[in-house]
């Protein structure tokens, strides 16, 4: 009976290991797909933009920033409760599940500010500038979903 109890623990342990490595590989994945394509690069590299143009991307690009890192410090707190969850569950709990919904929230808000600060920049634009900045945005999109 003892042994089957260590059985038990070892294979909840390394449950929750593999889980947490798992959580932890899609979270980098997700957010390295965030950074693509680089809107920096594009924005600044392949628009000819005018001195105004630049003065007022900064600040969207510096808004945004602190607002990226609040949402990555909260998909991280979500990450860390789905590991501390999966520690303590013998299986798929309301606890785990729990932790599995604010995962997903917290990464949804991270996409949604994404797709609002695109769109923010994008508005800063001229016509032109912009076709060549969707074409970009959509074209790594496309790629990425390949």
């Amino acid at each position: 009976m003892k042994a089957g109890w260590r059985s038990i623990a070892i294979t909840a342990a390394l449950a929750a290991l593999a889980s947490g490595a798992g959580t932890w590989a899609s979270t980098a994945w997700l957010m390295k797909r965030q950074e693509a394509p680089s809107l920096h690069s594009i924005v600044h590299h392949q628009l000819d933009l005018t001195a105004e143009q630049e003065t007022r991307l900064e600040a969207i690009e510096a808004r945004f920033a602190s607002r990226r890192g609040a949402l990555e410090a909260e998909i991280r707190t979500a990450n860390r409760e789905l590991a501390d969850a999966i520690a303590v569950s013998e299986g798929d709990s309301p606890q785990v599940q729990a932790a599995v919904d604010h995962f997903h929230v917290a990464m949804g808000d991270l996409q949604k500010a994404t797709i609002a600060h695109v769109f923010e920049m994008r508005s800063v634009l001229t016509p032109q500038q912009a076709q060549v900045f969707d074409r970009q945005v959509v074209g790594a999109l496309l790629q990425d979903a390949g």
